[in-house]
């Protein structure tokens, strides 16, 4: 079998490589990070956290996976999980979605630009 031949080391126990764990990662073992409806943030929020070196897990509610490939876009909210221990780490990377925006206006981009 090509599968056990490529993917299962003899003598080698099995690790879930992802979170680094002796034994592969299940949701119980994970804490809610936050939700997210809005596919935007969600992006934003897997680059903040992968800037961070934080692993997480996203898991799609209902059958958001499967609407998403077949549609383009999702009707259920998505989750992010992260190991309990990178919980507060999180939390702090999240913290520029939580912010407000500023917005700078043409006006004062085009005087910014002619000072320089």
């Amino acid at each position: 079998m090509i599968c056990c031949e490529v993917f299962c080391l003899k003598g080698v126990p099995q690790m879930d490589y992802f979170f680094g764990l002796d034994h592969p990662a299940k949701i119980e073992d994970l804490t809610l990070l936050t939700t997210f409806s809005d596919p935007v943030s969600l992006s934003i929020a897997e680059e903040l956290l992968s800037d961070a070196g934080i692993p997480f897990l996203k898991k799609e509610r209902g059958a958001g996976g499967a609407v998403r490939i077949i549609a383009g876009f999702q009707l259920f909210a998505t989750d992010l999980f992260v190991r309990p221990e990178d919980e507060d780490k999180a939390h702090d990377a999240l913290i520029p979605l939580s912010e407000p925006a500023e917005f700078v206006s043409e006006d004062e981009n085009d005087t910014e630009n002619s000072e320089a």
